[in-house]
C-alpha cells in the first residue's frame, strides 16, 4: 500500500479557511511566508491543500490572522491534526479512491445525512450479501481478496449507525426495492434489514413511488452532508467518472431537490408497507 497522501477534501478545506482568514486580515502570501519563515510558495500551496499545514503552522497564522474565537480556533487545529492523523478510512486508502475516503470522513463528522437513491440501497444499509452482488457487478474483474477489502470497508462505514450517531434520512425509488440485486433470496434479506434498520431512532427510510411520476432528480443519486460549524454542508454526487464533492449554492441547490422529493415521497408507515409488499412478491422460481 503506498503511504502517499493525494488531496483530501480535508486539506482543501483547512486551506480555504486560512486563505478567507488571510484575505480578511488584508495580508499578502509573502508577508505570511515571513511570519512563519517559509516562502509565499509554500503558504500558497497550504491554501490549495497541495501540502497541508501541519498544526504548529496553523496555530501561528491564527495567531497572525487575530483569530481569537476559542470554537474557532479549536476546530481549525483539530481538522489540522486530523489531515494528518489516520482514521479507520485511511487505512483504505490503497484499496478505494481518495473521494470514498473523504466520503468516510464526512460520514463520521455528519450531523446529519441526506440521501435519495434511485437504483440501488445506500452502502450504509446494505447486506453483505448485497452489497458483494453490487461490488461484483460493479468490477467483475476485481480479484476476491480485493472486494473482500471494499466489503469490509463498506460494513466498518456502517458502524456510525448507533443511537448516538448521525440523524440518516434516505429516499429509496421504488425501482431500488424491485431490482433483482443477487436473486431473491438475497433482496428478501436486504428488504427485512431495510425494514429492521428503520426501526433505528434516527434512520428515516421512505420510499418515492413509481406512481410519483417525475421528480426533481432524473439524474439519480445524491448525498447531503450537515456538519457541525463552522463547516458548511456538503453534497456528494456519484458519478461514473469519480466523486464530486460541493458545497453552497450548489448544495442548497440539491437540498431544495431532497425536500421536493420528501414531499412526493410515501410517508414512513406506507414506505414500510412497500418495502414489505416487495418482499412477499419475490419468489425463488
Amino acid at each position: 500500500m503506498s503511504g502517499k497522501r493525494g488531496v483530501t477534501l480535508r486539506a482543501q478545506w483547512l486551506g480555504k479557511h486560512l486563505r478567507e482568514l488571510r484575505e480578511s486580515a488584508g495580508l499578502t502570501l509573502k508577508e505570511a511566508g515571513d511570519y512563519l519563515q517559509r516562502d509565499a510558495s509554500t503558504v500558497s500551496r497550504f491554501e490549495a491543500g497541495l501540502y497541508p499545514a501541519r498544526t504548529p503552522d496553523v496555530i501561528a497564522l491564527l495567531d497572525l490572522y487575530g483569530v481569537t474565537i476559542p470554537n474557532e480556533r479549536e476546530t481549525l487545529t483539530r481538522l489540522s491534526r486530523e489531515v494528518w492523523q489516520n482514521g479507520w478510512w485511511d487505512d483504505y486508502s490503497g484499496d478505494v479512491s481518495h473521494g470514498i475516503v473523504d466520503y468516510a470522513w464526512l460520514e463520521n463528522r455528519a450531523e446529519k445525512i441526506s440521501s435519495f437513491d434511485a437504483f440501488v440501497i445506500p452502502g450504509l444499509l446494505q447486506t453483505r450479501d448485497y452489497m458483494e452482488a453490487v461490488i461484483r457487478a460493479e468490477d467483475p474483474d476485481a480479484s476476491s481478496e480485493q472486494i473482500e477489502r471494499w466489503i469490509e470497508f463498506r460494513l466498518t462505514r456502517q458502524k456510525i449507525l448507533t443511537d448516538d450517531g448521525p440523524v440518516f434520512s434516505t429516499i429509496l425509488e421504488e425501482y431500488a426495492l424491485r431490482r433483482m440485486v443477487g436473486g431473491p433470496k438475497v433482496m428478501r434479506s436486504q428488504l427485512a434489514h431495510l425494514t429492521g434498520q428503520a426501526s433505528c431512532p434516527n434512520v428515516e427510510v421512505l420510499v418515492l413511488p413509481v406512481s410519483a411520476g417525475a421528480h426533481a432528480s432524473p439524474d439519480g443519486a445524491f448525498r447531503i452532508f450537515e456538519l457541525p460549524e463552522p463547516y458548511p454542508a456538503v453534497a456528494y454526487v456519484p458519478t461514473p467518472a469519480g466523486s464530486i464533492y460541493v458545497e453552497g449554492q450548489a448544495a442548497e441547490r440539491l437540498r431544495v431537490k431532497y425536500d421536493r422529493i420528501h414531499r412526493d415521497s410515501l410517508d414512513a408507515k406506507d414506505s414500510l408497507e412497500l418495502i414489505a409488499a416487495v418482499a412477499d412478491s419475490l419468489s425463488d422460481a
